[in-house]
């Protein structure tokens, strides 16, 4: 890569954290087996004049879905579950569906499958007003948020247990719709597996990856590397402390809620351990995290036409890309908003982290921010636009 022309991404992270667009931004890419540029600007934390860097701690809300899609795979790989598997099999609270429809609430022909929730086709929501489905996955999420601090918390069991009895808001595999279905998928390994999700993310891919500052918590004594969570305000930037989708600001303790679709912390450096075992066909450092065979299906796009229709209705942002296994893949490059290759993949957060995996390159991309309600922005096109035409 041209380092010297990569180095603009330098320029676009003073821009917004000097005009207060977010507090603190960082970048890593690595390609051909190389880092090739690290950069950071502004603050973890603005009051206490913590700098952004490397060490900082950042929520991933939703860049914990591939992490979840990638612990799925382990358990196909190994035969213990079935992609057209009804989640009833391993969670009995998802038989014998109800599903919204013009005429209201009627029984379901068919049940939410694994591959369902994996392409985000499941007949799930992350709620709403629109119908019953959403209203009623709305009443879930409050009830979640209420009890984090009760002495009886919902479990990530508990929770999908529950979510199971909640209509549908539409036949399974008739729409794409971004949901809960994430979620559901770290309860099914939970089930499966025998232990705790969050257990098995560490044992079968933290601790493998040398991954030592993931987790669904930030222990006591890495608290001070726990970047702020800031929101807009008539004034500014102000920091945003109101728990978001069952996931504590400060996650401070280990939650009885391990939150497949939005619940991880992790690092810059620790996430790209991630995105580069994926790179490199599932090996690290040796290992055999994943097979070959297992990533390629992994990244391959899953919706058929009609899904394609109503993901590129429903996320506009992604355009160019199809999605499949909790990720966006890029299919036609010539649509897409920023520069790019076919067959690029990856995913977002809520809080503006971003990241990209590009086999075909041989390159890697993890961007970290933490401003509520951002998710991908033009800033984030345009340190695309940059990478991509460094090379």
């Amino acid at each position: 890569m041209t380092k010297e022309h990569l180095d603009k991404i330098q320029n676009i992270l003073d821009e917004i954290t000097g005009n207060g667009t977010v507090a603190g931004a960082s970048c890593l890419v690595r390609q051909g087996g190389k880092e090739q540029g690290y950069y950071e600007s502004g603050f973890a934390d603005i009051n206490a004049g913590r700098k952004m860097s490397r060490n900082t701690i950042c929520r991933m809300y939703s860049m914990t879905k591939p992490v979840t899609s990638a612990a799925v795979m382990m358990l196909l790989e190994e035969g213990l579950i079935d992609l057209y598997q009804p989640v009833s099999d391993i969670i009995p609270e998802f038989a014998h569906p109800s599903v919204c429809t013009q005429k209201g609430i009627e029984p379901c022909p068919c049940e939410v499958t694994i591959q369902n929730l994996l392409n985000m086709t499941g007949g799930l929501t992350y709620g709403g007003t629109s119908n019953e489905a959403e209203k009623q996955t709305v009443i879930l999420i409050m009830d979640l948020m209420k009890k984090l601090d009760a002495d009886a918390p919902l479990t990530t069991m508990d929770f999908v247990r529950r979510l199971g009895k909640i209509p549908l808001a539409y036949i399974p595999g008739t729409d794409y719709q971004y949901s809960l279905s994430a979620d559901v998928l770290g309860a099914v390994v939970e089930k499966v597996s025998g232990v705790k999700f969050g257990e098995f993310l560490k044992k079968r891919i933290f601790d493998p990856l040398c991954m030592n500052d993931t987790g669904f918590y930030v222990p006591q004594a890495k608290q001070n590397r726990l970047a702020k969570m800031y929101g807009e305000s008539p004034s500014g930037l102000k920091v945003y402390t109101t728990p978001h989708l069952g996931i504590r600001c400060m996650a401070d303790r280990a939650p009885a809620f391990e939150s497949g679709g939005a619940g991880l912390m992790s690092t810059i450096d620790d996430y790209m351990k991630f995105c580069t075992m994926l790179l490199k066909k599932g090996s690290w450092d040796g290992k055999q995290i994943l097979q070959p065979k297992t990533v390629e299906f992994m990244h391959t796009a899953h919706i058929n036409g009609v899904q394609q229709q109503c993901f590129e209705r429903k996320m506009d942002k992604h355009v160019g890309y199809s999605y499949g296994n909790l990720m966006r893949i890029m299919t036609k490059p010539e649509e897409a908003r920023a520069v790019g290759q076919k067959g690029e993949y990856g995913w977002d957060g809520w809080l503006g982290t971003f990241m990209f995996i590009d086999p075909v390159n041989d390159m890697t991309m993890v961007y970290m921010q933490q401003k509520a309600d951002s998710g991908m922005r033009g800033h984030m096109r345009r340190i695309q636009n940059i990478i991509y035409t460094s090379l």
